[in-house]
């Protein structure tokens, strides 16, 4: 059975940073699979921008067969293959020193009537529903784990000197978690994934006031051009996907 996708309309963007040698993000637009993704390889490792890539190749080769579950099950399948490939490339690599190779990942997988976010890592999924905007992913992060389980303020557990560090990533360690989230959708629905570099530059706000209204094309040119005028130091990449 093929799901219909023809519904979605849907646009992306990457850029690197204006602090960065290379782009070490990547993003999948694949409307017609139903399928869209944004990876941000580990800052400071080893070819973060081949992990990623590595991880973007993976989820471009799903086909739309199949129901929903399906897709979701094969994208994990591909993932935890992907997570084990990068375990080991440092023995492919001819490194003389152990390294890790790395990347988060957040993926959206749609059919009529039905999405569900898969991620690992910092990399973001949104919804602008209703003239309001919801983070559908969680971030695997220390400073969502100093929140969450020591009742830290936000600007408490930033104190951290190692607040931005992943709990979890494609490649990271060798038993991979990934989360799943699955909802219904509605007409009018529009999801936003995006690399940190972005959504930390702007706020919640300007967030859903880009994605409020216009195209995909519209909405990931206003997200740029908002970050633009910041320092943008980090790689930044936004998928936009509408019904």
């Amino acid at each position: 059975m093929k799901t219909r996708h023809i519904q979605w309309r849907s646009a992306g963007r990457t850029q690197q940073g204006k602090a960065r040698s290379r782009n070490e993000d990547a993003f999948l637009d694949c409307p017609q699979h139903g399928c869209w993704a944004v990876a941000d390889g580990m800052g400071g490792h080893r070819d973060g921008d081949v992990a990623s890539q590595w991880v973007i190749g993976s989820l471009a080769s799903l086909k739309a067969d199949g129901n929903l579950d399906q897709r979701v099950n094969a994208a994990r399948q591909r993932l935890q293959s992907i997570n084990q490939q990068l375990g080991s490339a440092e023995v492919r690599s001819n490194a003389s020193v152990d390294v890790t190779m790395g990347s988060t990942v957040v993926a959206l997988l749609l059919e009529e009537g039905r999405a569900a976010c898969v991620w690992a890592g910092d990399s973001r999924c949104y919804l602008w529903r209703g003239q309001r905007l919801y983070q559908l992913s969680r971030d695997h992060s220390l400073l969502q784990r100093l929140m969450a389980e020591r009742h830290l303020s936000r600007a408490q557990a930033q104190a951290h000197p190692d607040a931005r560090a992943l709990t979890r990533a494609i490649g990271g360690r060798t038993s991979l978690r990934l989360e799943v989230l699955e909802l219904n959708t509605q007409p009018g629905d529009v999801f936003l994934l995006c690399s940190d570099g972005l959504y930390q530059a702007l706020s919640h706000r300007e967030l859903g006031r880009a994605l409020s209204v216009g195209t995909p094309q519209q909405a990931v040119e206003r997200l740029f051009a908002m970050v633009l005028r910041t320092p943008a130091r980090d790689d930044l990449t936004a998928v936009v996907v509408q019904s």
